[in-house]
């Protein structure tokens, strides 16, 4: 659900990162809202989309990059757990849907979820606020994808922003037949692009290593009795 509202979270490089934590700039890899709508203009009051009926427009003409989505959801009170926060599970499927939505548009195909990384939770989040979700795929296999996805939360009362979640999805892209297809390689634009590419890259390889190391454990483990 989308409130048409954008909080104006950049920093002076740029970047969504209102409260300047150290690191937190590089999660989502977002560089700018990709809202579509201009100062002012209200949300979806796009050329060409303004009227019923009338003929689509693709979203280069737009403005809109393909890597890059921005969602905004309301926390309502049937998301709160036993301490009156937001629940934990109810952030992350909608962390979930949001990476979704960008790999699949930018594959232009259906996409599965391989792999969660480093699912951090910085600060509660309490019911009526505004999560805003700046989600970029950082760094492209032949199939795969890193979405690194950062969640802004907004108290709509006093408009100050706090910088509460951050991780990196792995998706893959697959066809009807289920099984793997190719991507566009994502080639990286300006310094800060290339940073995330190459952070996502290690993280990538540590991956590797990290199921490589457990096969081994897994197949060690075969030859022993139970305890």
């Amino acid at each position: 659900m989308d409130t048409g509202r954008r909080p104006d979270s950049r920093g002076p490089d740029g970047t969504h990162s209102p409260t300047r934590t150290p690191g937190a700039a590089d999660a989502a890899g977002v560089i700018q809202s990709v809202s579509g709508a201009g100062p002012g203009s209200p949300a979806g009051a796009y050329p060409g989309a303004s009227h019923p009926g009338a003929a689509g427009v693709p979203r280069e003409s737009l403005g809109l990059r393909a890597h890059q989505l921005e969602m905004t959801v309301l926390m309502t009170p049937d998301m709160a757990n036993f301490a009156g926060n937001v629940h934990g599970g109810a952030i992350l499927k909608l962390l979930d849907q949001v990476a979704y939505a960008c790999a699949a548009r930018y594959a232009g195909a259906y996409v599965v979820t391989l792999s969660v990384d480093q699912v951090t939770f910085l600060q509660p989040i309490h019911v009526g606020e505004l999560l805003t979700f700046l989600a970029s795929v950082n760094h492209t296999g032949r199939s795969s994808m890193e979405v690194g996805i950062k969640v802004v939360t907004e108290n709509i009362r006093d408009g100050m922003l706090r910088h509460t979640n951050s991780c990196f999805f792995t998706m893959v892209a697959v066809g009807d037949d289920r099984r793997p297809i190719p991507v566009p390689q994502r080639i990286p634009n300006g310094p800060v692009e290339e940073r995330r590419y190459r952070a996502a890259q290690v993280r990538r390889q540590l991956r590797s290593e990290m199921t490589r190391r457990q096969r081994m454990a897994d197949n060690a483990d075969d030859g022993g009795s139970p305890s």
